[in-house]
């Protein structure tokens, strides 16, 4: 097995970290601190490229690959968490359906400015009361004429507040054994009836926008709706395995961001006369997190390469997002725990880590959704 990348890999690698390094970094303190999404930063991330990164130069992609994708999430993840989810959202969720599932009239309305970076996406499938369980979605649309009249509402959606359109789920209907047909519309979100409040107050990645969707008899044409409708269910389960690649990223990112800070932070410490890097303790803290970092981010690039070469990888995803995400957040508290008193300010950064690195935990689907997602992989069953 090789694992070098190659050469396009290894360029998209460095582009991410020199703008991580020159954009991202010097405002994370403030996003965090204010919650402002940086928009400016992500007009900057178009330009370059970076928003396209997976997609064909035809859609205004760059015509990169999933890894080139996961290594910049890492990268920008590394430095802010916040613009880690945003970025992240903005391609495996506002775009990336679009490319899998759209029709070619779809893409090149709706991806195309996706890609060359010229907008945001959203995709909105998690509503009050249905989180894990996406199969309860409540909100319907309606067939009428040409059209579907869509009501509903939905939380928690990440970057709808400046997205240009929204991908949401609905029931369109019944089918012949009388359960719900859940498939996916593409919603401008300048459309009447579409309100977007983003007034949640989080824990972490506080910069990233997370919105309220609420549809009130919004109007869009039949030809809106992605994909086919018959397999709705199963495309947005697709659209969440590759979401699940991109969180491990980032919570590879965010642990490595930790470890970068912990061991500069051990060599200057001093304590008892000598830096305390010099104490076993320490030394076995940062060997631990240096351990787990470097498996999260072998699993992370597994499963990515197994997506890039168009075969199975449901559970490879699922191993990445919840090892990366518990793994995180070990890191990110032993990295308080290296930095001692100060790790429990926000001048030093770590905590901002620790309150980002829990959400991936959550986001993408929880921990407990993806034990559950490996025990049905490797052939445990539920329900005998």
């Amino acid at each position: 097995m090789n694992f070098e990348l190659t050469q396009e890999q290894q360029m998209v690698r460095d582009l991410a970290r020199d703008f991580a390094k020159r954009e991202v970094a010097p405002h994370a303190e403030c996003v965090d601190k204010t919650g402002e999404f940086p928009i400016e930063t992500f007009k900057k991330m178009g330009k370059l490229g970076l928003l396209g990164i997976p997609f064909p130069e035809r859609y205004g992609g760059s015509g990169g690959d999933t890894i080139s994708y996961a290594l910049a999430v890492e990268e920008i993840g590394r430095v802010c968490g916040s613009t880690g989810l945003s970025y992240a959202a903005a391609v495996s969720l506002g775009a990336a359906p679009i490319y899998y599932f759209g029709t070619e009239e779809q893409k090149q309305e709706h991806l195309v400015p996706l890609a060359a970076g010229q907008a945001l996406g959203a995709f909105g499938l998690t509503e009050p009361n249905a989180g894990s369980d996406a199969g309860g979605t409540q909100t319907k649309a309606r067939p009428d004429g040409d059209f579907y009249i869509i009501n509903g509402e939905k939380c928690w959606i990440t970057n709808a507040g400046y997205a240009r359109t929204v991908t949401v789920t609905a029931v369109i209907g019944k089918d012949g054994n009388g359960r719900n047909i859940v498939s996916a519309i593409i919603v401008p979100t300048d459309a009447d009836g579409l309100t977007i409040k983003s007034e949640y107050d989080k824990m972490g990645v506080r910069g990233s926008n997370t919105s309220q969707v609420i549809l009130d008899n919004v109007r869009v044409p039949k030809t809106n709706l992605l994909g086919s409708p018959e397999k709705g269910f199963k495309q947005f389960l697709k659209t969440l395995d590759g979401g699940r690649i991109s969180i491990a990223a980032l919570a590879v990112g965010i642990a490595q961001g930790a470890f970068d800070a912990s061991l500069a932070y051990a060599k200057e410490r001093k304590q008892f006369g000598r830096t305390i890097s010099s104490f076993q303790a320490i030394q076995f803290k940062l060997a631990d997190m240096a351990l787990e970092i470097e498996l999260a981010r072998n699993m992370v690039m597994k499963a990515a390469w197994l997506k890039d070469q168009a075969r199975p990888f449901t559970k490879e995803a699922a191993f990445a997002k919840l090892f990366a995400s518990e793994m995180a957040v070990r890191a990110c508290n032993q990295a308080i725990q290296i930095h001692g008193g100060y790790g429990y300010m926000r001048e030093y950064g770590v905590e901002r880590m620790l309150r980002d690195a829990k959400l991936m935990e959550i986001g993408e689907g929880t921990s407990e959704i993806q034990r559950l997602v490996i025990a049905r992989q490797v052939g445990i069953s539920s329900t005998k």
